[in-house]
């Protein structure tokens, strides 16, 4: 088969790799559509490599066909499933333990459905497992426009929460509005803190981090949970422990990736449990911004490169 490796000088290249061999738990799929993931741009440069026992190249969610099942399996072959991966979605097929493999829902398409599994299994591992979010409460949620942004504005509305969110431009603002962001802050033009501290979060979900960190978490309720799930703006900031205990906010760490596959397959289970009738009836819809053949990854990454993106690009496979 082929895939996309990633060569000495960091660029992308369609070449033929050896065939997965699927173990006695796994399902082979035929890929025909990979979502991208600004993790791809860190495993690009070296650093965010894949889990032990995945594929070397990137890729954490596609959709395709199942090509093997193991005896016993809720799948046969021909079902049209999406799947969340450690590694290996650009490719031709990948094998995958069957408790990281759902349905696509409805008649969602290939490209539609792969958006679904990291950036929707993100945000639910996040808001709902770390940080318990209730109906009622206020979740602040950063880049709103991005894919991770369209799943969890969109979760935490369901749940009956409501969201601020930021985004880096007027044309992001309309677009996490759309989606049913309450306040939403152009960090171009506004200060996130200022605008936080009139509307103090119970939780918030966090990729950017950066010095702005420890201003904001004062501006939490009390009792706050911050989640932070990697540090775009930066890993550094300065905290006020005084105010930080007193008030009882936490402040936590978290990565999908490396979780066990056990705990993926439990997160998975409930996003197919309380998310699957939305997203199959339309009322949870997948944003896409691009879909660009495999053998074009080089423009894809691009495209998150220059945080062009409303919502998910993904890549063709076939």
């Amino acid at each position: 088969m082929y895939a996309i490796r990633i060569d000495e000088a960091k660029r992308l290249i369609w070449s033929e790799v050896p065939d997965p061999q699927p173990k006695h738990d796994e399902v082979l799929i035929d890929i025909r559509a990979a979502a991208l993931n600004r993790a791809d741009l860190l495993q690009r440069e070296g650093n965010y490599p894949p889990p032990p026992g995945w594929p070397e190249w990137p890729g954490l969610e596609i959709a395709g066909v199942v090509r093997q099942a193991p005896a016993g399996s809720r799948f046969k072959p021909g079902d049209r499933v999406c799947a969340l991966l450690g590694g290996g979605g650009y490719a031709q097929q990948v094998a995958v333990p069957q408790g990281m493999v759902l349905p696509v829902p409805g008649k969602l398409s290939f490209e539609e459905a792969a958006c679904i599994p990291e950036v929707f299994a993100t945000a639910w591992l996040n808001l709902c497992v770390e940080g318990g979010l209730q109906s009622g409460e206020w979740v602040f949620i950063q880049a709103g426009a991005s894919g991770l942004g369209m799943a969890a504005i969109q979760i935490a509305k369901t749940l009956g929460a409501s969201v601020v969110t930021t985004v880096g431009g007027a044309e992001k603002a309309a677009f996490a509005r759309e989606l049913g962001a309450d306040v939403v802050i152009n960090h171009h033009e506004q200060d996130a803190v200022e605008v936080l501290a009139k509307y103090p979060v119970n939780v918030a979900l966090d990729c950017v981090a950066g010095p702005q960190l420890g201003k904001s978490l004062m501006t939490m309720a009390r009792g706050g949970r911050w989640i932070i799930i990697a540090t775009l703006g930066g890993p550094v900031t300065e905290i006020n422990v005084n105010d930080f205990f007193r008030r009882g906010v936490k402040l936590i760490g978290s990565t999908l990736r490396s979780r066990s596959t056990e705990m993926k397959a439990e997160v998975l289970g409930a996003l197919e449990e309380h998310l699957w009738p939305a997203l199959a009836a339309g009322d949870i819809r997948i944003k896409i911004h691009a879909v660009l053949p495999i053998t074009e990854a080089e423009a894809a990454h691009a495209i998150l490169q220059r945080r062009e993106n409303l919502g998910k690009v993904v890549l063709r496979v076939g």
